[in-house]
């Protein structure tokens, strides 16, 4: 996956404006499946992994109902299925960071409900939840990316330094590591070359107890606590603990592995080339709660198979997301651990999965299970755009929390009125 599909996919901040026509990138790449059945198309966006092309062409031939033929999506991915489902001209099945609510109250997708009801309990629920509305299931999640706070043991060791179980121990921690590292110019943390905005998002209200939006549609972060919360993630840049202007940015492991950082947040597709570059010298948490109501946190997030309602074999494509996604679990398993390094979306075959049974991947696994947090169904882009603009003006300017909070609540509310009056 590229670093801009994490960026969507897992950040609770900004959001991409889904608007234009269809880009004209991507080609008809595939080749048709060995069935007699209808011709069907299937898109996907361009992962960065190699191998993964090839895989899901190979999935699409061993299918002997259909012909499938796989269409790989370079570009604004995002912006060029939303355009394409407006017309005639679009996929019958494809990934999707969602569906949007846009796109399911719009009647662009088809509900998936009685293929993926069967086995509903066995998919983590973090990222089934954003698939379902009014209580039917529009996408089958395939992956699990996921971030996590990683860190050098023996930096670690070496300054006296436990690993942070707080956001208060994470702030002195980050401190006392900057000081002892000063020397060789090592910070404590690195959260982004932007100081957090873009990595975190949404992720220190969860850490305080709180939501983006709650169960029933409604502002999750409407408390004294999310700026008490925030105004600790500034503190963090304030006393220059930070590393910023690292050679790549957060969804890259180099600052952590080359030593630039003792602490780093990132994603779970870095830990093999962690792993690599410092065999068991170190560890993984996740984002450390914070005061007495708090929890510890971890962004997951996932893309789905979604059908299209304007393909003309709504029923065979419907047909093969459920072959592939739910049927073939050994695909499911192949595509999750042997192109990248990412967690089924179906519990058993994490559980099952010996790259994900022991270190730092079985921590990882089960922090995804029992802490995850995906952006709600709800959180339209003004909200995201809202948000992530008021986190970055706390975060390197120092703004008042409580006041640019009580902005975004007041602009977040809003739009949930109106999304939910529509």
């Amino acid at each position: 996956m590229t670093d801009i599909g994490r960026r969507r996919l897992l950040a609770a901040g900004g959001g991409i404006a889904l608007t234009g026509a269809l880009a004209a990138c991507g080609s008809n790449t595939g080749r048709s499946g060995g069935g007699s059945g209808p011709a069907l198309s299937q898109w996907y966006h361009q992962y960065g992994e190699a191998g993964t092309e090839q895989a899901v062409k190979r999935y699409a031939d061993a299918y002997d109902k259909a012909q499938i033929t796989v269409q790989w999506r370079p570009g604004d991915y995002d912006r060029q299925t939303a355009a394409a489902l407006l017309t005639d001209s679009g996929p019958d099945i494809f990934e999707v960071n969602g569906p949007t609510l846009d796109q399911i109250r719009g009647g662009q997708v088809v509900d998936l409900t009685s293929a993926v009801e069967p086995v509903q309990d066995d998919f983590n629920r973090a990222v089934l939840a954003p698939k379902i509305w009014q209580d039917k299931i529009w996408a089958v999640p395939q992956v699990i990316d996921m971030q996590l706070l990683y860190y050098r043991k023996s930096m670690l060791a070496d300054a006296g330094v436990q690993p942070p179980r707080t956001l208060d121990e994470l702030v002195d921690a980050a401190r006392e590591l900057t000081a002892k590292g000063k020397k060789d110019k090592v910070k404590g943390l690195f959260l982004g070359n932007d100081g957090g905005a873009g990595a975190l998002g949404g992720t220190p209200l969860y850490a305080a107890g709180l939501s983006i939006v709650t169960d029933d549609g409604k502002v999750g972060f409407d408390d004294p606590a999310a700026a008490r919360t925030l105004g600790k993630i500034h503190e963090l840049y304030a006393d220059k603990s930070l590393l910023l202007g690292a050679p790549t940015d957060w969804s890259d492991p180099d600052a952590l592995t080359q030593g630039l950082t003792a602490m780093q947040w990132s994603g779970l597709w870095a830990l093999p080339e962690v792993k690599k570059a410092l065999g068991d010298d170190f560890g993984v948490l996740p984002f450390p709660k914070d005061g007495s109501g708090g929890k510890n946190a971890v962004p997951v997030g996932a893309y789905g198979s979604a059908v299209s309602a304007r393909s003309k074999h709504k029923k065979e494509a419907a047909a093969f997301a459920k072959w592939l996604w739910i049927d073939r679990t050994d695909y499911q398993r192949d595509f999750a651990l042997s192109y990248g390094f990412h967690i089924p979306a179906r519990i058993s075959l994490a559980e099952k999965a010996k790259e994900l049974q022991s270190g730092a991947a079985a921590d990882a696994v089960s922090y995804a299970t029992d802490l995850g947090h995906a952006e709600p169904l709800l959180w339209t882009t003004a909200s995201k755009t809202a948000y992530q603009d008021a986190l970055s003006r706390i975060i390197k300017d120092g703004a008042n929390p409580e006041t640019e909070l009580k902005t975004v609540v007041r602009k977040t509310r809003a739009e949930l009125d109106r999304v939910k009056k529509k």
